[in-house]
């Protein structure tokens, strides 16, 4: 689990307050990759039992809007929140067991914010997902 005056930090940076759930949510996103609600809710409820669910989704809410973590869903998968922001990585995802991976742009520095037709828009963010099979489920399909 990152250490908590990091934490701190970080909220403060972001002009939040400090309080235990924004910490413990802060915590668990950074320590589980791609974590859906349930179980970052499950995780902060070892650490604060009394914690409602609806305090960690206006939790997650405040820092998907202050940049603090981001929102990924996957067509046909429940949403993910991640703490690598900032430099608009993409992701791969495992058709069969649903795992996640993050995957860089390709080639060079960020290569796919410049569209061959922006159609005027100013573009500062692309989500591209990468659907497969990883590399468990690709060798038990093999077998």
């Amino acid at each position: 689990m990152p250490v908590v005056e990091e934490l701190q930090g970080r909220l403060r940076g972001a002009g939040l307050r400090v309080t235990r759930p924004r910490v413990a949510v802060l915590g668990v996103v950074q320590a589980i990759a791609h974590a859906d609600t349930d179980t970052i809710i499950g995780a902060v409820r070892n650490e604060i039992p009394e914690v409602s669910h609806q305090a960690v989704y206006d939790v997650l809410r405040v820092f998907t809007e202050k940049g603090l973590v981001r929102r990924i869903q996957p067509h046909g998968m429940v949403a993910r929140y991640e703490s690598r922001v900032g430099d608009n990585h993409h992701h791969v995802v495992c058709r069969s067991c649903g795992a996640i991976a993050d995957v860089d742009c390709a080639v060079g520095h960020a290569p796919c914010l410049t569209a061959a037709d922006g159609h005027g828009f100013v573009i500062d963010e692309a989500e591209v997902v990468y659907w497969g099979l990883c590399s468990d489920c690709s060798t038990a399909s093999a077998s």
